[in-house]
């Protein structure tokens, strides 16, 4: 009896000592609400350990004040788990848009390095084919390279020649097709100017004295001052040209060791991964510039045709230029009407002028909108939006260059998105599936 009683003192005594200093109006740390927490759910069994005269108030007062106690730190440890959570989601948020600040800035800094980067891989894209024929000849991959460069150095040439003197003959022949155009636009000036003064005369009091219109005489910026001006820019684009050639060749003769090098940049597990994702972006710049050249070729006859009919002089070279340009986005149609238009000052009449706005303006259209979707858009699969803001965003950042690569980029991107599992959302709104999604 005498130990009950001193035993039940001993919990008295402990519990009544635990309520007064592990009070949950009190201030601790989360390791002493954590071992409060343990100590309290140890408390009940305990209790069923006890004898049965133990005094039903102390038990009710202990159980009370356990529940009070354990519930009020798991709470806090919640809210502070939520704050927490809160704060990462918010730092990474900020981190990933200063990234892409990050990334934009360098893409536009370094524009003069990826643009001739990128310019150089899809000749060599192009100029593959001809390469590996030369190698099935058991000719060495060095050498093939080095033949079709410099092949391809020397249509370049060529075509660089004929421009140049075609330039200087059109120069030579200015003052006659300023004055034929200026026979051909001054009715339309006329006009104009009468809609200008019937509108200034219902605007103006009718007796109103006549203001003296200001005359600002400026001189005319010759050949050097345009040199001295944009020397620097001048200088390095004539670098970045010169550097195209040698990028090509060692892109050619080095094609698979490139292509082993790239893939043993990724860890083993995911090398075939990294493997089939080059493979298949690969086939698509292919089948793209396969298709850009094959739709080209049939928009260059067109013209040819259209411009041998209308007795426009060099026919064959300003058909094949304009045929190529109608296939830059947007741009390309006040492009392709340029050639035509400035060879056939000399003979096109209205007549003519109308036939040649009416023919390249629908075969630009027709080809955007017919064959461009038809021969390219289902090789690559991409959402017509996405291939519209891929080339606003391209040509702000990159100018004329920007809507030539744009296509690809934003093809290459979708590929890469098929094929890493996280990005398999953007890659479907992108444009439609093109390979299996791995993690």
């Amino acid at each position: 009896m005498c130990g009950e009683f001193t035993s039940g003192l001993h919990s008295l005594f402990f519990s009544s000592t635990v309520s007064r200093v592990w009070s949950p109006f009190g201030r601790h740390s989360i390791f002493e609400e954590h071992a409060l927490a343990c100590h309290m759910r140890a408390v009940p069994q305990a209790s069923n350990r006890k004898t049965p005269n133990q005094f039903p108030t102390l038990e009710s007062s202990q159980s009370s004040s356990a529940d009070v106690t354990a519930s009020s730190p798991a709470e806090q440890l919640s809210e502070d788990v939520e704050t927490l959570t809160t704060s990462i989601k918010a730092g990474a948020v900020a981190q990933i848009v200063i990234a892409m600040i990050a990334i934009i800035g360098l893409l536009y800094i370094m524009k003069l390095v990826l643009v001739t980067a990128l310019i150089s891989m899809l000749l060599a894209y192009v100029l593959e084919p001809v390469v590996s024929g030369l190698v099935l000849w058991r000719v060495p991959r060095w050498v093939a390279a080095l033949i079709v460069v410099l092949l391809a150095l020397a249509v370049a040439g060529g075509i660089t020649y004929f421009s140049l003197n075609r330039a200087v003959a059109f120069a030579d022949e200015l003052p006659h097709y300023s004055a034929r155009l200026r026979e051909a636009v001054g009715g339309v000036l006329d006009r104009a100017s009468q809609i200008e003064e019937h509108a200034r005369e219902m605007v103006e009091p009718a007796h109103g004295p006549k203001r003296g219109v200001p005359v600002k005489v400026e001189q005319a910026e010759g050949v050097t001052e345009i040199l001295t001006e944009n020397g620097g820019t001048i200088l390095d684009t004539l670098l970045a040209v010169g550097f195209v050639p040698f990028l090509v060749y060692f892109m050619l003769a080095s094609k698979e060791h490139f292509h082993v090098a790239t893939v043993r940049l990724f860890s083993k597990e995911h090398r075939l991964l990294a493997h089939r994702t080059v493979g298949t972006i690969s086939s698509m710049i292919r089948s793209y510039i396969a298709a850009n050249v094959a739709v080209g070729a049939l928009n260059a006859a067109i013209c040819m045709i259209v411009f041998w009919i209308l007795g426009i002089q060099y026919f064959y070279f300003i058909g094949a230029i304009t045929g190529f340009l109608s296939l830059i986005p947007y741009v390309g149609v006040f492009l392709s009407l340029l050639p035509p238009l400035a060879a056939g000052l000399d003979t096109l009449n209205k007549t003519g002028i109308l036939a040649v706005l009416v023919s390249v303006i629908g075969l630009h259209v027709i080809t955007m909108n017919v064959m461009y979707p038809k021969f390219i858009g289902e090789k690559l699969k991409l959402n017509p939006l996405a291939v519209s803001l891929s080339l606003l965003f391209w040509a702000w950042i990159w100018g004329a260059m920007g809507l030539v690569l744009a296509i690809p980029l934003l093809g290459a991107a979708k590929i890469i998105c098929d094929y890493i599992d996280p990005l398999g959302a953007v890659g479907t709104w992108l444009g439609e599936s093109s390979g299996p999604r791995s993690a």
